[in-house]
């Protein structure tokens, strides 16, 4: 909680220091969800949902408001989803604290919001991991610990789809990594027995003794997510 509340802090002293031109700042509060997953986890696929939401500000940098500057405090759920056990199972949710950074550009001819920035994200608590794996494949479960914080780049596009209402398609991956040297073990096949000097271990009859013969995986993680969302600008 602590954590969460100096991220608003934060978000709001950035709100106050926008740049203002003729005093045209508009505030907007927004809804949505995430579709996400981790980089690094020897898994693929968009397969984890999860809620977006906080509240905003956007002010022009120019006259005619073709160039916009926003900032945002967001609460958004990010994480990874894979239930068929392929090559393991992991169900992981992570809860953060955003704060993004955004220029916009807006198309003169359609009314197109464009934004590109940077997204801070404090995570507030690591809500769920649960793992399980078959005996071919082995995830590091020592540390399932991922860090508290994430810098992302976050590029997105927003429209008015009715009234003061947009619409909000993201896209956000982490510049840093959000777990550092994961571990992952994985079968090869099998592999003549040695001893302890190297030599091959064979049975009374002559029969090689054999051993499973293992990949390792070391990998960073980055979230990678995508969000829609709905704004109400007022």
């Amino acid at each position: 909680m602590k954590n969460t509340l100096q991220t608003l802090l934060l978000a709001a002293a950035l709100l106050a220091s926008l740049p203002l031109h003729g005093q045209r700042i508009h505030g907007f509060v927004s809804s949505g969800a995430t579709l996400s997953q981790v980089e690094g986890d020897e898994l693929k696929g968009f397969r984890k949902w999860g809620y977006t939401g906080g509240v905003g500000a956007i002010a022009a940098l120019d006259r005619h408001g073709d160039w916009n500057l926003s900032v945002e405090a967001l609460f958004s759920q990010r994480g990874s989803y894979n239930g068929t056990g392929n090559p393991y199972s992991l169900d992981l949710t992570l809860n953060y604290a955003d704060i993004p950074l955004m220029v916009h550009y807006r198309d003169p001819w359609g009314g197109m919001l464009f934004g590109l920035g940077l997204n801070y994200s404090r995570l507030t608590n690591q809500a769920r991991m649960r793992i399980r794996y078959p005996d071919s494949f082995f995830p590091d479960t020592n540390d399932l610990k991922f860090l508290s914080n994430d810098l992302g780049v976050v590029a997105d596009l927003r429209f008015f789809v009715w009234r003061k209402l947009m619409l909000n398609i993201r896209w956000q991956y982490s510049l840093i990594a959000v777990k550092r040297d994961w571990h992952f073990k994985q079968s090869d096949g099998n592999e003549p027995k040695r001893d302890a000097e190297g030599n091959i271990v064979t049975d009374a009859d002559g029969t090689v003794q054999m051993q499973p013969k293992w990949k390792t995986f070391i990998n960073d993680c980055q979230n990678n997510s995508l969000s829609i969302r709905l704004l109400w600008v007022f």
